[in-house]
């Protein structure tokens, strides 16, 4: 296991304030070392995670707060 993927397994995730309460499209988020953010599905948390850099994260941030994804 390298260090991402063990970083990843240890995190702790929260389930994101923007993730429906009704079981669906929840979407969680761990922080991770060098102010990365990991994302994950709740549903299938063995899954697959993305990785963001501090300025791809704040770009993604920016963009949902704009409705860019709606």
């Amino acid at each position: 296991m390298n260090d991402l993927s063990r970083e990843l397994a240890e995190a702790a995730w929260r389930k994101s304030s923007r993730s429906s309460s009704n079981g669906g499209d929840c979407v969680e988020v761990a922080q991770l070392s060098g102010g990365r953010r990991g994302v994950r599905d709740s549903k299938n948390p063995n899954g697959p995670k993305l990785v963001f850099t501090p300025s791809e994260w704040d770009a993604f941030l920016n963009g949902v707060k704009a409705g860019e994804f709606d």
